[in-house]
């Protein structure tokens, strides 16, 4: 379960996502446990996320296999999109979609944080184009979905391309953020915007990177480290 850190915060209190956590942030995790353990983190965030974003509605009837009528239910709103940001974002994707009864949209957004200003820079967008009278583009609530929130500035950047583009609704999913950071995330745009954790540290270093953290969470797991 989830607890309201601040307006818009929530940060989970799930004993099984705060050992994974701890076992996640070990130097000594291999490629193939972060995945599987970063996966496993954001269906926790995910299902506490979604069970407070999501409501049950009647969708009509079938027939069970010993021949009975039963209603079915579907969710509210139905007009989803999963946002990775590229390219650690991709490692939380198959989460959040396992646990979705329906295929959702997918659109990417590919952005790098500057070494030397900390800045998010945007080098790839493939949203949709805008929302037009027939529906097309319709996007309910739009799920950044992105490992790490350090400094805030690359889901800021993303929180206000989205903004722009014209979401009416943003939840973001990270495993580890800090302090900072969600304050930062948090203030884009209070009223549109909430963020869901999976644990909180205090701050970071002079390179912008988690103390104590999980390091570099795309090179863990793409295997480039040192690069």
């Amino acid at each position: 379960m989830a607890t309201l850190h601040a307006d818009g915060v929530h940060v989970s209190n799930h004993p099984c996502l705060r050992a994974k956590l701890s076992q996640l942030r070990s130097s000594s995790t291999n490629a193939a446990d972060t995945k599987r353990l970063v996966h496993d983190i954001s269906t926790i965030i995910a299902c506490e996320a979604l069970g407070d974003l999501l409501a049950t509605v009647e969708t009509g009837t079938d027939e069970s296999p010993l021949g009975y009528e039963y209603k079915t239910e579907g969710i509210s709103p139905s007009h989803i999109s999963l946002i990775p940001i590229l390219r650690s974002g991709l490692s939380m994707l198959d989460a959040v979609q396992s646990i979705l009864p329906s295929p959702v949209s997918v659109h990417h957004l590919g952005m790098y944080r500057d070494k030397s200003t900390l800045s998010a820079v945007e080098y790839y967008n493939n949203l949709p184009p805008q929302r037009t009278d027939d529906g097309a583009g319709r996007m309910d609530v739009a799920i950044i979905v992105d490992p790490i929130i350090a400094t805030g500035s690359t889901v800021c950047a993303a929180i206000e391309t989205l903004r722009d583009w014209g979401a009416p609704r943003i939840v973001c999913l990270a495993v580890l953020a800090t302090e900072g950071g969600l304050k930062r995330a948090a203030e884009v745009w209070p009223e549109g915007v909430e963020l869901w954790v999976g644990g909180v540290d205090a701050e970071t270093d002079d390179r912008g990177m988690i103390k104590p953290g999980l390091g570099d969470i795309g090179d863990r797991l793409f295997l480039t480290m040192g690069k």
